[in-house]
């Protein structure tokens, strides 16, 4: 005797046609709505170019808390909340709330005796009314993006705007936004956008959640220093982006292929700024670069005819390649070698100590007592 098929099992493997979903085209419909400036009615201008990013305020304050508490819920300003009520407001509001039941009997009886159709319609106030903010800490892109997710649930995340997106959905109380980007950096530092990246952390360093993305992303950096540093989007770095690679210790990466990097960059910001003198610029980097490292007929050939390298500096490099101790080590250090008559310290804003840059200049006060230091030895 055959057994008979559970029912219950059988039920449970056939799909409910009863329910349908269409979440692809909600989203199309729900992008329409959010690229139609006369559907909307909050309009973001959102970075130091103002750019507008219009959206619906319905549906900010349904996925957004932060954004519902921004459109929705007004406060009072504090010199109202101190200031407490006067005889007359409260004579006014008593009179208010003593009508209001007599005007209600009113239109009770008017409608039973049928003259509704004499009554003036009551005046709602109006809630359509058409919000302009001001968004000052993201970028254009990062903002639309966000928006856009809103709106559709959905979006193409770019290393370009990685962080930002990021960073905007923990501001905003997105909480799955933010994971998603947190769990596509993971996969996404390679060597092509690891430029893009640092760009966007520098970008966004005054918020704790990048601090904890740039660290990261510099450790990457240290693994690949060859390779990124001969990419030509590492010219698109800040100069304080560049400083903060150069002097890390862990960075793999050899002084020549420093050189040309900075040489790149420093050309690069020279054509972009045609005032300045490219010898000024790449002044900035060659305390960073340890010379004595590298070959010396590379340095007589490649780097002594560009001029840019100071002729003392090229001397000690060689002098120390020949004999290691007839130059004082602290010559060679790039933190030790000292500009004449200044010193400069700098602290990048992607470095996990600070959260800003300073570039300050002093005299060099104790440049005496050094060179008595050092006096044997030279």
């Amino acid at each position: 005797m055959c057994p008979m098929p559970d029912s219950g099992s059988k039920m449970a493997e056939e799909p409910d046609y009863s329910i349908f979903e269409n979440k692809t085209g909600l989203a199309e419909d729900m992008k329409f709505l959010a690229s139609m400036p006369e559907l909307c009615d909050v309009t973001f201008l959102v970075g130091a170019t103002r750019e507008p990013v219009c959206a619906v305020k319905a549906v900010l304050a349904a996925r957004s808390r932060k954004f519902h508490r921004m459109l929705y819920q007004t406060e009072e300003s504090p010199q109202r909340k101190k200031d407490p009520p006067t005889r007359e407001n409260k004579i006014r509001l008593f009179l208010k709330r003593s009508s209001e039941p007599l005007l209600n009997l009113q239109n009770t009886a008017h409608q039973r005796s049928g003259f509704t159709q004499q009554l003036a319609p009551i005046q709602e106030p109006q809630t359509n009314e058409h919000h302009t903010l001001i968004i000052e800490e993201f970028e254009p892109d990062v903002f639309r993006q966000l928006i856009e997710y809103i709106h559709t649930g959905c979006v193409t995340l770019q290393p370009r705007t990685l962080l930002g997106v990021m960073v905007a959905a923990d501001q905003y109380g997105l909480a799955q936004l933010k994971h998603a980007c947190i769990g596509f950096i993971q996969c996404c530092v390679t060597v092509d956008t690891v430029c893009a990246l640092l760009a966007s952390a520098n970008r966004y360093m005054q918020y704790k959640l990048t601090k904890v993305i740039s660290k990261k992303i510099l450790e990457f950096v240290d693994e690949h220093g060859n390779e990124v540093l001969n990419l030509g989007s590492f010219t698109l770095l800040p100069q304080d982006v560049i400083l903060l690679i150069l002097r890390r210790d862990e960075l793999r990466a050899d002084e020549f292929t420093k050189f040309q990097a900075v040489l790149m960059w420093s050309k690069k910001h020279c054509d972009n700024n045609p005032h300045q003198d490219l010898k000024d610029v790449i002044s900035i980097f060659i305390q960073y670069i340890q010379f004595h490292k590298i070959p010396a007929t590379v340095l007589m050939q490649e780097v002594n005819p560009l001029g840019l390298v100071p002729p003392e500096i090229i001397m000690n490099a060689l002098a120390y390649q020949a004999d290691p101790t007839s130059v004082d080590p602290t010559k060679l250090s790039p933190q030790g070698m000292r500009r004449r008559g200044r010193s400069m310290s700098v602290q990048s804003s992607l470095d996990p100590y600070g959260s800003y840059t300073t570039w300050s200049t002093s005299n060099d006060s104790d440049e005496g007592s050094d060179q008595k230091q050092h006096s044997g030895s030279n």
